[in-house]
């Protein structure tokens, strides 16, 4: 990666081709955050058995698409949710890159006041510590266990499969779901790159050909072929 806060999206501020970060069976990183709300808070201390942590951003399509069935995960006895809030995915010239802590804070606000998103949103230093430490990619989820062990892992958030994972792992099952990347709705797509402003859209469906080859075809095909590594309740890392 060249630089974090990238002005304008390209295919070349992402390895879409190496996982970083933390796998099942390793310890999950911990920092203290500020919220969108303005507390300071631990990320991993949270009450249930297992966090449910995506990375998001106001201008992240996929994202934006999947919030409606991340947010009734947290409706789910046993169950804590949260976002990671991180760099803006499409930047444009309405939400532009951040270039202070306080643009940062100011996208996540708008994002839990005017866009509602009612899980707890921990706001990221201004050159992503936490994002780099879990690897990265615009909208990764994580499952972590109460004794701070990753135990289901997707480079992109798959609801379904995050869902199935986690009632796998409430009823002491093995972990089978794949996380098999699917595209936003269009609508969605064009409803948030729409709001990011002039630029966001053009520097989208410049790497969309790229994107597409990458993610639907190249990683899909690799997790349909590959094993699933599987973690419990009683992982310890």
């Amino acid at each position: 990666m060249n630089r974090y806060n990238y002005d304008g999206f390209s295919i070349e501020d992402y390895d879409f081709e190496t996982e970083f970060g933390p796998d099942v069976g390793d310890k999950a990183p911990d920092f203290a955050l500020t919220t969108a709300s303005g507390e300071t808070k631990t990320l991993l201390d949270f009450p249930n058995m297992f966090l449910v942590l995506e990375m998001g951003s106001i201008t992240c399509p996929l994202y934006q698409s999947r919030r409606g069935i991340m947010e009734r995960l947290a409706e789910i006895d046993g169950v804590s949710s949260a976002v990671l809030y991180v760099r803006e995915a499409h930047p444009g010239a309405n939400i532009q890159s951040h270039k202070s802590f306080e643009d940062k804070m100011g996208c996540a606000t708008r994002l839990t006041t005017k866009e509602g998103e009612s899980r707890t949103v921990f706001v990221d230093g201004l050159e992503g510590k936490a994002h780099k430490a879990y690897g990265s990619m615009p909208n990764a989820v994580f499952i972590i266990n109460k004794n701070g062990c990753v135990v289901y892992r997707a480079e992109w958030n798959n609801p379904s499969a995050t869902r199935k994972a986690l009632l796998d792992l409430l009823a002491g099952r093995a972990v089978t779901a794949k996380p098999y990347f699917r595209p936003a709705l269009p609508t969605t797509v064009f409803r948030t790159l729409g709001n990011a402003g002039k630029g966001s859209a053009v520097d989208f469906f410049k790497g969309l050909p790229f994107l597409i080859w990458t993610n639907i075809i190249k990683r899909n095909l690799r997790l349909f072929l590959g094993r699933t590594k599987t973690g419990s309740q009683h992982t310890t890392c």
